[in-house]
């Protein structure tokens, strides 16, 4: 009869030889799986350092294997059959459960990232570490749910509830009264949070917090709660599991890039208080190679009725190509960095940050976007030298208005204010005397060679007479297609290119980022304000100069109406 121990041995044995054949490609995975596989091998075998801070719990493994079987599957073709975790998910147990330090015995990874596709048993692994995290231990600890809605929040809530529902371990040991898991012997619970509460004191003191979806959340603030509501905790763990998206700008693509290069062995960036496991198709592999699939989906794609469900969504992104985008993102893990009539690639944009040189020695092109004066204001630069084109922008936002639209658009205007990207004006409206002003300061304080400014007539008529008066070149530049086409295409091709460089600016980011095109039969593109879900005003600024700008080095004044193609539906 095996005892503990050796039962133990038997499952390390198990992960060992999965992370053996991944290695030697008998298992097909990801480049960042594989990462993480290094990483596990070379924490292993480390252990063996007599100054290795760390230690190995096998029984702890064990502990949580066995666990996890005290509860039935729920759903799908293994509904009413006892939980047996796969390799996948027992490597992911190895790690965060078999880990602990020598100084304390508290865990070593106090922080988790995993991202997989849809429907690979997410939910289902969150509701066993809750339950293991309050159930066997008479410790009292907090678990949180944070999902970025109610509903988001309950999946996994109700994971859980239906879990605990049919373990007869537990019958009679907690209640699932008033929104909450109590267990009655330590008063411990689990419960859902979403930013909808916003309730004094939820987060508070947590042992375990798990971030649900991260990608659909647009700020940090509840993640930031429960983390900083862990500094009295021991062994705390915080689980962000979460499939990819297509937010760019949001806090789970940042957090995405930064644990990526804790992974990365040619990066230099160790921390060994986090553990990283993502599971996503590699940028270079075909989407329709089924033999690829298993690399975001390490369960689903095990399994004949999990390959079929995959081939069904692809055929359905096949045929409907806006649907591509949600197939590339929920089933193969991979963050998309255009949306729907996107205008610019982010990767693309974001290589083309560089140090701007002395703005005295180029051409200087400005653009006007006034908008209303109760919204936000813009005016964008571009400056041409040896044939690349440097841009920025300065923005203005109604100081009454801007706590208010600091609320609706997700942003932190007050921080970029202090940054110096933008400038609140007094009271409820923008004050165009201090986009002018700022224009002039610009101008002539800095002494440049201010070219040109393009405006539309429509809402900046008055100020471009004021600007004339003041000695500038205005050129009036009408809003629409056959305008803004070329300069539109030209200005995407000059970033693809590298022939373009920005500061790193955040809310031209940020405007990048919302920016959405209309077009025509004949292809003729411009930004569309009305379609773009945030403000695109500092993009449209910038674009507004550089339609000017572009033609600098031809020695002429263009007339945009020659270089437009057909007639326009717009």
């Amino acid at each position: 009869m095996l005892t503990q121990e050796m039962t133990a041995e038997l499952l390390i044995e198990r992960v060992w030889s999965c992370c053996e054949k991944i290695q030697a490609g008998e298992i097909k995975a990801g480049k960042k799986h594989k990462w993480a596989v290094q990483r596990f091998i070379k924490d292993v075998e480390r252990l063996a350092d007599e100054d290795c801070p760390y230690y190995f719990d096998a029984e702890a493994v064990l502990d949580f294997y066995e666990w996890a079987k005290q509860f039935n599957h729920v759903e799908g073709i293994l509904a009413g059959k006892p939980i047996e975790l796969t390799d996948f998910q027992l490597f992911i147990a190895a790690n965060i459960y078999g880990f602990y330090k020598k100084e304390n015995g508290a865990r070593r990874f106090r922080k988790a990232y995993i991202q997989l596709a849809r429907k690979n048993a997410k939910s289902q692994l969150l509701a066993i570490m809750a339950s293991y995290e309050i159930f066997p231990t008479r410790e009292k600890h907090r678990v949180f749910i944070a999902g970025w809605s109610r509903e988001q929040s309950d999946e996994v809530y109700q994971a859980i509830i239906e879990q605990l529902k049919h373990a007869p371990i537990l019958e009679g040991k907690y209640t699932d009264a008033n929104g909450q898991v109590t267990k009655y012997a330590t008063n411990s619970i689990i419960k859902p949070l979403s930013r909808e509460a916003r309730k004094v004191g939820d987060g508070k003191n947590p042992s375990l917090g798990i971030v649900d979806e991260y990608q659909a959340h647009e700020t940090s603030e509840i993640y930031d709660v429960i983390d900083s509501g862990m500094v009295a905790r021991r062994s705390p763990l915080m689980v962000i599991i979460t499939t990819a998206g297509f937010n760019l700008n949001g806090p789970c693509f940042k957090e995405y890039q930064y644990v990526s290069k804790i992974l990365d062995p040619d990066i230099e960036i160790e921390n060994d208080d986090y553990f990283v496991m993502i599971c996503e198709l590699d940028p270079e592999d075909d989407v329709k190679d089924e033999s690829n699939w298993i690399k975001a989906n390490p369960i689903v794609a095990t399994y004949p009725e999990g390959m079929e469900s995959l081939r069904s969504a692809l055929k359905v992104a096949l045929d409907v190509p806006e649907k591509m985008r949600s197939f590339l993102t929920k089933n193969m893990d991979r963050w998309v960095d255009q949306k729907d009539n996107g205008y610019m690639k982010m990767s693309k944009w974001r290589a083309c940050h560089g140090e701007i040189p002395d703005l005295k020695e180029m051409a200087i092109y400005l653009g006007l976007d006034l908008s209303m004066t109760t919204d936000l204001t813009s005016v964008g630069w571009v400056g041409v030298l040896d044939g690349f084109y440097y841009v920025g922008q300065h923005s203005f936002i109604p100081e009454e208005k801007a706590k208010e639209k600091m609320a609706t658009d997700k942003v932190p205007y007050d921080l970029w204010r202090d940054q110096g990207w933008m400038t609140f004006t007094p009271g409820e409206a923008v004050d165009y005397q201090f986009v002018e002003r700022w224009i002039v300061e610009f101008a002539h304080v800095n002494k440049l060679r201010v070219m040109e400014i393009a405006y539309d007539k429509w809402n900046a008529l008055h100020l471009a007479q004021r600007l004339e008066g003041k000695g500038f070149n205005m050129t009036e530049l009408p809003q629409r297609l056959q305008h803004l086409s070329l300069p539109t295409k030209d200005y995407r091709q000059k970033v693809y290119e590298g022939k373009l460089i920005h500061g790193n600016d955040p809310l031209l980011t940020f405007a990048y980022n919302n920016a959405i095109i209309k077009q025509d039969a004949q292809e003729n593109i411009m930004l569309d304000k009305a379609k773009s879900p945030q403000r695109i005003d500092p993009a449209a600024a910038v674009m507004n100069a550089f339609a000017r700008a572009m033609y600098h080095d031809t020695g002429a004044n263009v007339d945009l109406n020659k270089h437009f193609s057909g007639n326009f539906s717009f």
